[in-house]
């Protein structure tokens, strides 16, 4: 993603698109009935509009059911429900062959991620196999992977992990670096979209150059899909994994794409279940709406507020900000966060910060963000938007934040 500078955003930006972002933020019935507060916690979970409420009320009145259990109508328009909103997935993806990929339904991110590690990758890996995986991202995009190594161990395979490197000034991939990390035996590549602490967009489009034509890789998404365009022709990758919550659907919803062309056919192991046929239908009804809204706005509006905050926090000198130093200019002409800001205050500890904040009417979150042990080790302060999102809050935070230096 461009730099705000490049695309000509800031204040023109918020002046321009301001009815635009006003006519979505009035379809959020909980932002709406609380306008003294400022939600600033979207990466942990987004808000919901009035369409998903809808969908998932009229999936619960009209013909609910158990889906692919029945023959009578209303289990077959659960069927049919849950089909149609595979391909659903598939088209807000870009999917480019449609006919050959999968679209699995999980319970969120992390469900999606074991199910690759345990259906698929360790099936997949020999005696000797190495895969390369992040170490410093969501815990998350770390632990399956670490979970299949153990298992495969334990049946006598011996599977080598190595850590994803990141680029020190920056803290994205190092493609170069990575390129020299794969060789003969590297049969697979986890990865992240959207850093959940840092807010940097991870380049992941030159991880395929990296690591050549016949290395699956897999795509945490949970900070971009809802967020920003995602499209899996351009990625070139073979796993999209993401939460339904964070893309404004219910908790309990998730989706898994897989493209099926490199490796064996991902297929679930174990009794499935009854799906979540209630979160299927908010996932739909969310898709729907990011579409309609215009996911590619979406994202420039939330880079502009990340930017606006943290140009604002680069001149407190009481404040850390994680991440690449270089992007905390408006006008910086690096990329800048993507919604995403995250800073410590020198001398009041992140829970207490978050306290105080709280009683001005900021809700954010403050810990360590479930981040990976080779991540950091003080809490902080996380600032995450989307949509609803106002440039009047972030210079009502900016002005709390000032008045405790």
């Amino acid at each position: 993603m461009a730099s705000i500078a490049a695309h000509g955003q800031g204040a023109a930006l918020f002046t321009e698109w301001g009815p635009w972002q006003r006519a979505l933020r009035a379809q959020f019935p909980l932002l709406a009935a609380h306008p003294e507060l400022a939600y600033l916690d979207s990466a942990a979970t987004g808000q919901k509009p009035q369409a998903v409420l809808d969908a998932v009320q009229g999936q619960l009145t009209d013909a609910h059911a158990n889906a692919g259990r029945g023959s009578y109508p209303w289990a077959n328009s659960s069927t049919a429900l849950v089909e149609r909103v595979r391909d659903r997935v598939k088209s807000f993806l870009g999917d480019p062959d449609p006919e050959r990929s999968a679209v699995h339904f999980t319970s969120g991110t992390t469900e999606g991620l074991r199910l690759v590690a345990r259906d698929w990758l360790a099936e997949l890996l020999a005696d000797g196999d190495e895969i390369v995986v992040p170490f410093a991202d969501h815990e998350a995009n770390l632990v399956p992977w670490l979970e299949a190594q153990r298992l495969l161990d334990r049946q006598g395979v011996r599977i080598r992990v190595r850590e994803m490197p990141y680029q020190t000034s920056s803290g994205d991939y190092d493609p170069a670096a990575l390129a020299r990390l794969v060789g003969p035996r590297t049969r697979f590549v986890a990865a992240t979209h959207v850093h959940h602490v840092y807010g940097g967009n991870m380049n992941v489009h030159l991880i395929r150059r990296a690591v050549g034509p016949a290395v699956p890789i897999c795509l945490d998404a949970a900070q971009s899909v809802g967020h920003l365009p995602v499209s899996v022709a351009e990625l070139d990758v073979d796993f999209v994994v993401f939460s339904g919550h964070k893309a404004l659907a219910l908790p309990g919803s998730g989706a898994l794409w897989a493209r099926q062309t490199r490796g064996p056919e991902l297929r679930p192991g174990g009794w499935r279940g009854s799906p979540n046929t209630t979160g299927i239908a908010s996932l739909a009804a969310a898709l729907d709406w990011l579409e309609a809204a215009g996911t590619d706005r979406i994202g420039r509006w939330t880079v502009a507020l990340a930017a606006r905050l943290s140009d604002g926090l680069r001149h407190l000198d009481a404040y850390e900000v994680l991440g690449c130093q270089r992007s905390l200019a408006a006008e910086a002409p690096v990329q800048q966060r993507c919604g995403i800001v995250t800073f410590r205050h020198r001398d009041i500890g992140a829970s207490d910060l978050g306290f105080i904040l709280f009683s001005h009417g900021f809700m954010v979150r403050t810990d360590g963000h479930c981040q990976a042990g080779a991540g950091e080790r003080t809490s902080s302060v996380r600032v995450s938007l989307h949509v609803y999102n106002t440039p009047e809050e972030i210079d009502r935070l900016l002005a709390v934040l000032a008045s405790l230096t």
